[in-house]
């Protein structure tokens, strides 16, 4: 074998190992996709013995949430109305207008929309404004006397 053979034969290996280097990544990607993930569990977020019932109060708890093959935790909030000793609503935080956020109003005892004027019972239905329908609500469960707080269902 020449010098001139050799050296090609050296820069086609080369190229080959940085083409196979670049290439792993993207088929191990496209054949071995991310393990589908379960639905996010259910997060401790309220104590129900500190909350007064039919006084709504917004508290703010924890979550994770997965994008792709990233997991972060981020801060969240739901205005949870408790409804007898071990019963309880959490309402998401958005208006179903907009999306903006709403708040409870002490004096008129509903729940307002202040970008749009939506208002909202403390059951979460509509009484006016252009809310098209009720309060999305948290799924949530009780564990003893704490309350667990899941995914958002449409109201």
């Amino acid at each position: 074998m020449d010098r001139r053979t050799f050296q090609l034969t050296g820069i086609y290996g080369l190229w080959a190992l940085m083409g196979a280097a670049m290439a792993t990544p993207a088929l191990i990607y496209l054949l071995f996709p991310p393990k589908a993930r379960k639905k996010t569990d259910f997060v401790e977020a309220a104590d129900l013995k500190e909350l007064t019932v039919n006084a709504p109060e917004e508290i703010v708890f924890r979550r994770d949430r997965a994008d792709g093959w990233k997991i972060t935790t981020e801060k969240t909030s739901a205005w949870v109305v408790k409804t007898a000793a071990n019963e309880a609503i959490a309402f998401a935080p958005s208006c179903t207008h907009l999306g903006c956020a709403f708040h409870w109003d002490e004096r008129k005892k509903e729940f307002i929309c202040p970008c749009h004027t939506s208002g909202f019972a403390m059951d979460g239905k509509v009484l006016s404004g252009p809310a098209p329908r009720a309060l999305d609500r948290y799924q949530i469960k009780v564990q003893g006397t704490k309350l667990m707080i899941g995914e958002v269902v449409k109201g």
